[in-house]
């Protein structure tokens, strides 16, 4: 384990963030696996049903079988696990292994970055300039560019083959700026990529821009193994056409990205990366997929689709990957979008205290809200529906009931709600793209459960009762206290049979 690592970000190589979390606990280090049995997928699900999102830890494989070859790692997986990580990422001073704590600390410190404006600052990227770059110590041209011979894996056997599943990749036009996007990129032969981006998503922006101008061909990279806050911001959603997630990068880290030119190409890439794959994309499209995707489900099979050819591979001496386990483990961290969501829906709820989105219940978000008029938990929920579109079921609570708390926010639901009135179905909107049970891609209809205390003019009761937790902490104010002071006592001096 590495000496003196510092034990909270921000990190300026995947590196550094792997050595912190080995040095907390939070890796676990194992010998071997064999992939050809789907041995790493198979423990990827049993370590999230065994241990849960937050407390699983990240893992790392030192060899494994791949294609009947064993080949040295590392393989990489589950490398954000729980909150505490994003606390890590992000520089939260105080890392603790509280989750619910962690949750907080890590949204609340993103958003005071973000300052009175709602907006995080922005640090240009500036050229490496110090010592020899670490994503160049080995170059590969010509007959030399085999990706094959990478431990690149096929996660599930209903997956179209070996997938590049966690690239941030690069793509530049004169007019849309710089964009970096993590798309799935299948492994189709020794120098040739297939890689997916969703009609409307900024490469595809890119990429039609250079056919409107008549050009045949795009040249891309594929940056393998950056820093976690550029692999956070390049598989979110939370910055427009034009805006450049390396600037946002850099405000957030507190220092610019260092960048170094493509050996193939003009486009810059993070000089501190593990892999780098230049290439050319051309508009001959070709089958992609189908792929085990991040809810869960295959994603289609793409009849047409982009393709790149690879043009120079250039890496660190022993790289190392990460492999996303798609749709089994948490893939990025969730604060950078907590605190954007939180931000962007305190100006429309003004009386909105929290929001949450369970990484383990796809499409669920949950909000609190200080009600004190009729009518606010579905109003609320609306604004959440309309400007949310990962989120198909909004709950509504009360202030009093702590969203991370699944089991409170249900009882909330099976005692403070009616479906009727206070239930409201919106039969058509903007949805998950990947929803697997929407009838038409990209739309869905969506459902407001309003579980706070239904007024009378909601058609809630006259009176509601006391709440008896409530009762026990006003009657005995310090019982909570005491019990919290004797705990480890209870456990040497009892027996639980």
């Amino acid at each position: 384990m590495t000496q003196n690592v510092a034990l909270t970000g921000p990190y300026l190589t995947l590196r550094d963030y792997i050595a912190a979390l080995e040095a907390r606990g939070r890796l676990l280090r194992i010998p071997e696996m064999d992939q050809d049995a789907y041995e790493a997928t198979a423990f990827a699900y049993r370590l999230i049903e065994r241990h849960g999102y937050d407390a699983a830890p990240a893992f790392l494989i030192e060899r494994i079988k791949v294609g009947g070859e064993w080949k040295k790692g590392p393989i990489l997986g589950n490398i954000f696990p729980g909150w505490d990580a994003d606390a890590m990422v992000f520089g939260v001073p105080n890392v603790t292994n509280d989750q619910g704590e962690m949750f907080r600390a890590s949204r609340d410190y993103v958003m005071q970055s973000a300052g009175p404006a709602a907006r995080w600052d922005r640090i240009k990227p500036v050229p490496f300039e110090v010592g020899d770059t670490p994503c160049k110590e080995v170059i590969l041209r010509g007959d030399d560019i085999d990706i094959t011979a990478f431990r690149f894996l096929q996660t599930n056997p209903g997956d179209a083959g070996s997938y590049i599943n966690t690239a941030s990749i690069f793509m530049e036009d004169p007019d849309l700026g710089r964009n970096v996007a993590t798309y799935r990129c299948q492994v189709k032969g020794p120098n040739r990529i297939g890689f997916n981006t969703e009609i409307g998503q900024g490469g595809w922006q890119i990429l039609m821009a250079h056919k409107r101008r008549g050009q045949t061909e795009v040249k891309v990279a594929l940056a393998l193994g950056v820093d976690p806050l550029t692999s956070a911001l390049s598989a979110s959603k939370l910055t427009r056409p034009g805006e450049d997630e390396l600037e946002v990068v850099g405000g957030l880290m507190g220092r610019p990205v260092e960048l170094v030119k493509c050996e193939t190409s003009d486009i810059q890439v993070p000089a501190t990366a593990e892999m780098i794959l230049e290439g050319t994309v051309t508009f001959d499209m070709e089958e992609e997929g189908p792929y085990g995707e991040l809810y869960g489900y295959m994603g289609l099979k793409k009849p047409q689709n982009f393709v790149m050819t690879v043009d120079a591979i250039t890496h660190r001496h022993d790289p190392w990957f990460v492999n996303a386990f798609a749709g089994v483990v948490k893939l990025t961290p969730g604060a950078l979008t907590e605190a954007a969501d939180t931000l962007k829906f305190k100006k429309m709820i003004p009386n909105m205290v929290e929001m949450y989105s369970p990484n383990d219940a796809t499409g669920i978000t949950v909000i609190s809200i200080d009600k004190r008029f009729p009518g606010e938990g579905i109003t609320a929920g609306q604004f959440v529906a309309a400007g949310k579109f990962f989120a198909k079921v909004i709950i509504v609570v009360d202030e009093d009931v702590d969203i991370l708390n699944m089991s409170a926010v249900m009882h909330a639901v099976g005692t403070r709600w009616q479906p009727h009135p206070a239930g409201l179905i919106i039969p058509q909107t903007k949805g998950m793209v990947l929803d697997p049970s929407a009838p038409k891609r990209g739309v869905t209809s969506k459902m407001i459960i309003d579980a706070t205390r239904q007024l009378p003019q909601e058609g809630g009761p006259d009176v509601w009762p006391e709440i008896s937790r409530v009762l026990l902490q006003q009657g005995a104010p310090d019982a909570f206290a005491l019990v919290d002071t004797k705990w480890d006592s209870y456990w040497r001096n009892g027996s639980a049979s």
